[in-house]
């Protein structure tokens, strides 16, 4: 049998300690292809590639029976929370 969902959870969490993670397999239950999203405080001072090769790297040990992985966000703590919208902007009296 392929890497299971589980597989990809546990390589992830033991190497980044994510604060949330979302794994989703896209493959139709073979195991082939994943979709991740990974929050992590690892990833505070690095850049959007460097957090890629990260996630990669805790799977490599699966990588041989995984055919696609997709890191949709790798984010910091920081940057994963709610960003406040401004207020809009208040008609003006027209002189």
């Amino acid at each position: 049998m392929g890497v299971t969902k589980e597989d990809v959870e546990a390589a992830i969490t033991s190497a980044l300690s994510p604060s949330n993670l979302v794994v989703t397999d896209t493959s139709g239950g073979c195991g082939a292809s994943y979709e991740i999203e990974v929050v992590s405080e690892k990833f505070e001072g690095k850049r959007l590639l460097e957090r890629h090769r990260m996630v990669n790297t805790a799977l490599a040990p699966h990588m041989a029976e995984i055919h696609a992985v997709s890191i949709k966000k790798a984010l910091t703590p920081a940057q994963a929370q709610p960003q406040p919208q401004p207020e809009p902007a208040a008609d003006k009296p027209q002189a």
